[in-house]
């Protein structure tokens, strides 16, 4: 199908970008748009005005900053994905990434678009989450940042005002003795996970672990952090112990490709898988 009618826009500044979103109630911002395109071309989304943020000067960059990375939104995911900082500081994004389409599609695709899209079988969004992230936007009321457990609040929907941009998405470093995993289930290279657990922990010298992040994607209207999971992990429960808490709590629907029984099966599946690999990796 074709996409309906649309003006366009291409600013050269975040004000000028600003300035076009609250200009017309309507309009969408575009940022790499391996989401928005399909849902254009499919009539899902009907958008009056796309302000393209591809010529915005200051949204292409990854920055160490000691304690974190900050990633501007239109940093492209392939270059994130190859990046050798990124690979040291957060090895868990790096693997994530790897799991996001094709890599045609990476190399087009953004950072906080991913993010900003909050698909719930996404992967970037769930790093977000399972990291404890945060995002940074912008807006007619100036620079704001929102925490990643307020950030997604439900299907595609997070807290960015409809006239606010995303403008960099931080994630904190990883320590030494970091050991990370992702773990999915789908029918197809390529295909959105029926599910999948993100995870990352660190032990302290005595082998105990110290540090315990895990994110769920597929089995909710948002990416879901498993606390229990990280809580059993903390207080000295194995990963089949720990990994039999992952349905607690949730409710994922049934479709054509997965019953709702099977996506809470795979999800003590992939957390157990994932915890085990990010153990062996935290030397």
């Amino acid at each position: 199908m074709k996409p309906p009618d649309f003006d366009y826009v291409a600013p050269t500044s975040i004000d000028d970008a600003v300035k076009a979103l609250g200009s017309d109630t309507e309009a969408k911002v575009l940022a790499g748009g391996q989401s928005l395109i399909p849902l254009l071309a499919f009539r899902l989304a009907g958008p009056s005005l796309l302000v393209d943020l591809a010529r915005v000067d200051g949204l292409d960059h990854i920055t160490d900053e000691g304690d974190r990375l900050v990633i501007g939104a239109m940093t492209r995911q392939r270059r994130a994905e190859r990046d050798p900082m990124v690979a040291n500081r957060c090895p868990l994004l790096v693997e994530s990434l790897r799991h996001v389409g094709h890599p045609q599609i990476r190399s087009r695709g953004t950072i906080g678009g991913s993010v900003a899209h909050a698909d719930p079988a996404g992967e970037l969004p769930a790093v977000v989450l399972a990291l404890g992230g945060r995002v940074q936007v912008t807006g007619p009321a100036g620079d704001r940042t929102i925490e990643a457990e307020e950030l997604f609040q439900g299907f595609l929907s997070t807290a960015i005002a409809d006239d606010e941009i995303l403008t960099a998405v931080e994630l904190p470093a990883s320590g030494p003795r970091t050991g990370w995993s992702v773990v999915e289930i789908a029918r197809r290279p390529g295909d959105y996970a029926l599910c999948g657990a993100l995870c990352q922990l660190e032990i302290g010298d005595d082998g105990a672990v110290v540090d315990a992040h895990l994110a769920l994607i597929g089995v909710g209207d948002r990416p879901m952090r498993a606390h229990g999971v990280e809580a059993a992990v903390l207080g000295g429960a194995s990963s089949t112990e720990a990994a039999a808490l992952a349905p607690d709590g949730l409710s994922p629907g049934s479709d054509v490709h997965a019953s709702s029984d099977y996506r809470l099966h795979l999800a003590t599946v992939t957390s157990r898988r994932a915890l085990t690999q990010a153990l062996e990796r935290a030397v």
